[in-house]
């Protein structure tokens, strides 16, 4: 398995046209590719054509990696294999959204903007699929089925917006922070032990910063200090 140096020189060789850097990244990184293309499995796209534009995502980001960017090469390819199967989904023709799958991503915008209006913050994927008892994945498709051709004046069979261009900035915030979740998550993965367990303890356990600095043997201050540096640091590298 290559290291982070040994990608970057890669990458770095296939920018200036070095085919056989490129198929080392890719033949290295096939694992990658095709656990981001799982979720997109029985989507109406066959595996093989799922994984070409796996590989075609990666190869743009060969292109367009910056390791100005502060993150690992790694990290920057899943948004960018997500992006060209979505636009895939876009925009071919051929792929229809069943009403069934319409009418679920309706009822989840409403359901999203009540939950906001109550709790002043967007619920997770598991907390809508629990609440339409629906797997994962359907709602994540459900979701993603607002980007393929529709029109922007369909019916929403909804009292407050009569139609598909009242819910395009709401479906688009939902989809980004699903690209964004999956960067975070790689993300916190490369963060030490310490600054790791703050933000798992802090954002997925929902402890406070009392109790994190008495597990951790430090102050509240401490806490709150670290806290502010590594959400600032994992901004920056999500920017």
């Amino acid at each position: 398995m290559l290291d982070n140096t040994e990608i970057l020189q890669l990458v770095f060789k296939a920018q200036n046209g070095d085919q056989n850097a490129k198929t080392v990244l890719i033949e290295e990184n096939a694992p990658l590719i095709k656990s981001i293309i799982k979720r997109f499995k029985d989507k109406g796209i066959e595996y093989d054509d799922l994984y070409q534009l796996g590989c075609m995502g990666f190869l743009k980001a060969i292109k367009n990696f910056n390791k100005e960017f502060g993150v690992k090469f790694s990290t920057y390819v899943v948004p960018m294999v997500i992006g060209e199967i979505k636009r895939f989904m876009r925009d071919d023709g051929s792929i229809k959204v069943s009403r069934a799958l319409k009418t679920l991503n309706l009822q989840i915008n409403k359901y999203i903007e009540n939950y906001y209006s109550k709790e002043q913050k967007k619920p997770s994927i598991e907390e809508i699929a629990k609440y339409f008892k629906c797997d994962e994945q359907d709602i994540i498709l459900a979701m993603d089925s607002s980007k393929m051709p529709v029109s922007l004046y369909t019916s929403t069979d909804d009292e407050e917006n009569s139609n598909m261009v009242d819910k395009i900035e709401a479906d688009e915030d939902i989809n980004n922070k699903i690209i964004d979740d999956l960067t975070l998550k790689e993300l916190i993965k490369q963060l030490d032990e310490r600054d790791k367990k703050i933000i798992l303890l802090r954002y997925y356990f929902d402890k406070t910063q009392s109790e994190i600095a008495k597990q951790l043997k430090i102050s509240q201050v401490q806490v709150s200090r670290l806290e502010s540096k590594i959400l600032d640091n994992l901004r920056s590298k999500l920017i």
